[in-house]
C-alpha cells in the first residue's frame, strides 16, 4: 500500500470538501472521466472532456460539497473514496434526502504520480458490487 497515494487522494478531495472542484493539476492530461450512472452518465477523454462531464454532475446541485466518509487503497494504484453529497437538488429542490440516496463513490486509478482515470458514481451501491465489495467491507 502507497501512502503517497493515499495522501494525493486525500489532497484531491480536501477542496471538493468544501465545494470547491476547480482544480485538476492531479489529473492526467489524457484522464478518463467516467460516470456509469446518476442523471448524467457518460463517458470523457481529456481535461477538457473531464471538465464538460463534471459540469454535468454538479449542475444537478446548488453549492454542492461532499463529505468524505473513507478513503481506501484497493491495490498499488486504486483508491475508492466514499462520501456523501451536501447540496440542494436544483429540481427537487431538496437539500438532503434520508438512507442512502445522497451515498455516492469515486474510483481514482494513478498512474505516475496523477490520475488516469476517474470513476464517479452517484449511487454507492453500484461502486461496490463493480469494485466486487459488499457494505460489510467498508465500516
Amino acid at each position: 500500500m502507497s501512502s503517497s497515494n493515499l495522501d494525493l487522494v486525500r489532497s484531491i478531495v480536501a477542496p471538493w470538501e468544501r465545494g470547491d472542484f476547480s482544480s485538476a493539476e492531479w489529473a492526467h492530461a489524457g484522464i478518463e472521466f467516467v460516470i456509469p450512472d446518476g442523471p448524467s452518465p457518460g463517458s470523457w477523454s481529456g481535461l477538457a472532456g473531464m471538465a464538460t462531464g463534471y459540469r454535468g454532475y454538479i449542475d444537478v446541485y446548488e453549492n454542492i460539497r461532499i463529505n468524505v466518509e473513507q478513503v481506501r487503497e484497493l491495490d498499488d494504484g486504486t483508491i475508492v473514496a466514499l462520501f456523501r453529497r451536501i447540496g440542494r437538488a436544483k429540481t427537487s429542490g431538496i437539500v438532503e434526502l434520508p438512507g442512502r440516496e445522497m451515498e455516492g463513490a469515486v474510483i481514482f486509478h494513478l498512474r505516475g504520480g496523477r490520475v488516469s482515470r476517474l470513476v464517479l458514481y452517484f449511487e454507492r451501491e453500484r461502486a461496490l458490487v463493480d469494485l466486487g465489495l459488499t457494505a460489510e467491507d467498508t465500516p
